[in-house]
């Protein structure tokens, strides 16, 4: 894997990057964001768990290989310290041709290193019943 590009923002500004490079389907720029470490995981809803860079990025390579994904993370929760930060979200998914949006509970973990903050843990699962109310039901962006 590529040295990952210095990131000299927040969790949050690599989350934001996470879903924006979702969005496009830009594999490149979202493996950018994880950290170099082989013990990162991502869990896909319904999915095994998925270790090291090798297995992660093909799983992003097939699920974006139609295009981007329609995300839109509201309702974040986050807890940090100086060295981690641990968001959980709803994913609000609008899949081509339905108008309501599917929701997702999602749960990313950040760790900072020395190229910055990198995410280390992306684990979705569906979320049973309607969307949740919560603290802030717009957006992240």
């Amino acid at each position: 894997m590529k040295k990952g590009k210095q990131l000299n923002g927040s969790a949050a500004e690599v989350e934001a990057a996470f879903y924006e490079a979702l969005n496009r389907a830009d594999v490149e720029a979202l493996m950018a964001l994880w950290a170099e470490d082989e013990e990162i995981v991502c869990i896909h809803p319904g999915g095994p768990r998925l270790h090291g860079h090798a297995a992660i990025q093909q799983s992003w390579v097939a699920i974006l290989e139609r295009g981007g994904l329609q995300i839109r993370p509201s309702q974040l929760h986050e807890t940090n310290n100086l060295m981690s930060s641990v968001h959980t979200v709803v994913e609000g998914v609008t899949a081509t041709g339905t108008a309501e949006p599917a929701h997702l509970v999602a749960t990313n973990v950040y760790m900072k290193t020395p190229q910055g903050w990198r995410m280390v843990l992306h684990h979705v699962s569906v979320a049973p019943g309607p969307v949740p109310a919560g603290h802030a039901a717009s957006s992240l962006h």
